[in-house]
């Protein structure tokens, strides 16, 4: 029977002293992935940093929630390179990840056509650039995040009425885009695909004033029948990515721009939560998936 490695970290594995708020996100994403395979492979959950004899006793390992990763970008990576040394299956692969742990890949997918966000690319963040991103968008709220990065920490919002304060710093490379306002009025809608199809998609929405989606900030998400048009906007932006076959799995997130087009803020496809619970469909079409690249 085939292996499956659910590469986790600490903080989200089952037991864990150490556990987040949002763990639930794995148990539920596991969850969806062993009733999907229905006993076809057994699947295991353990750290991304456990004894490399141990994991390359895989046939397949899926990203899981590693979800520390982004505060050892190069041990992980290390990780994967040698995992597919040892010819254990990476989903997705050390070159997709590589190209999707640093935020400036949104750059390149706009040089190829796709509609983003406008951004600066400070190498470090201090008030100075904020103030320079107030004036060089034309407006008077922007949002900096790190360039590495994920579940909105470490992010800041800042207005021209409530500036960063003089000591405020991101000591590592940022990106500073203008607030679109559009993510609080309508929401962040996400588009769940498996080998480049469709599976499911959603409407993520902020409470109690906050801008911030993700479920450690009180968001809730609301399954989605996308329009034809928001569809083939999150299909279009499939179709950038700069890889001969499509990922196993990808997560684009989009956000309404004041022109009415959707723009991509991420192409999520290193360890996002999937939301397997508005994608009833999810967990039998990723585990077909897996089990092809098995085969």
């Amino acid at each position: 029977m085939p292996k499956i490695a659910f590469l986790a970290c600490p903080a989200t594995l089952p037991g864990s002293p150490t556990r987040r708020p949002d763990a639930f996100e794995h148990d539920l994403q596991i969850g969806a992935l062993r009733d999907g395979l229905g006993g076809l492979a057994e699947v295991t959950e353990i750290d991304w940093r456990a004894p490399l004899e141990e994991l390359t006793g895989f046939d397949l390992a899926w990203l899981g929630t590693p979800w520390d990763y982004t505060e050892a970008k190069d041990e992980f990576l290390a990780r994967l390179g040698e995992l597919e040394a040892a010819r254990v299956i990476v989903c997705n692969p050390l070159a997709v990840v590589r190209w999707n742990a640093d935020k400036l890949y949104l750059k390149e997918l706009a040089q190829r056509g796709a509609v983003t966000i406008p951004t600066l690319w400070p190498e470090r963040a201090g008030p100075a650039d904020v103030f320079a991103a107030f004036d060089h968008f034309g407006t008077d709220r922007v949002v900096v995040k790190r360039r590495v990065g994920a579940g909105a920490i470490g992010q800041d919002s800042f207005t021209r009425a409530a500036p960063p304060p003089a000591d405020w710093r991101i000591d590592q490379p940022a990106m500073i885009q203008p607030f679109i306002p559009a993510i609080q009025r309508e929401g962040e809608l996400s588009f769940i695909f498996v080998d480049g199809a469709l599976s499911h998609a959603l409407l993520k929405q902020a409470t109690g004033g906050d801008y911030r989606i993700q479920s450690l900030y009180g968001g809730t998400e609301t399954p989605l029948d996308p329009a034809p048009a928001n569809r083939a906007a999150a299909e279009a932006v499939m179709a950038l990515l700069p890889f001969a076959q499509p990922p196993l799995y990808a997560r684009i997130d989009m956000v309404r721009l004041d022109d009415g087009q959707l723009a991509v803020i991420e192409a999520e496809l290193i360890e996002p939560y999937l939301y397997p619970e508005q994608g009833p469909g999810f967990g039998p079409m990723l585990a077909e998936a897996m089990l092809r690249r098995l085969a």
